[in-house]
């Protein structure tokens, strides 16, 4: 369901977010596509809220950044590691790790929606086949 991130175009000049700017992005675009992939899906609104609310937590995200490694560039493992870098304790009742490692893969989304949405649009798809195959 991430048919509509190719048509998105990449900036023309890079924009200066910083790594947590890029993570709010992100977060944003995440939840977009998790909102998408369930709306084409019969259901009670309260059901796919709590479905999206499940997919856009710190240990989804981290779950779904651990599928994607292996295909990383080196790139996009750089926007991982600014964004785990610059992430802050958390929540109190979380896990920091859990939590730089979720800020990590939402500035990775972020700048690849700013820079290459369709190499998103790729990895997006890869987690979906995943999924089919568990």
């Amino acid at each position: 369901m991430s048919d509509w991130l190719p048509v998105q175009r990449p900036i023309d000049s890079p924009v200066d977010l910083g790594p947590l700017q890029l993570a709010w992005l992100g977060d944003s675009v995440w939840e977009l596509h998790q909102r998408l992939r369930r709306c084409r899906k019969a259901g009670r609104a309260a059901d796919l809220h709590l479905s999206v609310v499940s997919a856009v937590k710190a240990p989804a995200q981290v779950e779904a950044l651990k599928r994607l490694e292996p295909f990383l560039t080196a790139s996009e493992m750089d926007q991982v590691r600014k964004g785990r870098n610059k992430a802050g304790q958390g929540p109190r009742k979380g896990e920091a790790a859990i939590y730089g490692k979720a800020t990590g893969f939402e500035t990775m989304v972020g700048w690849l929606f700013l820079n290459n949405p369709a190499r998103l649009a790729q990895l997006l798809d890869r987690l979906e086949e995943a999924e089919t195959d568990l």
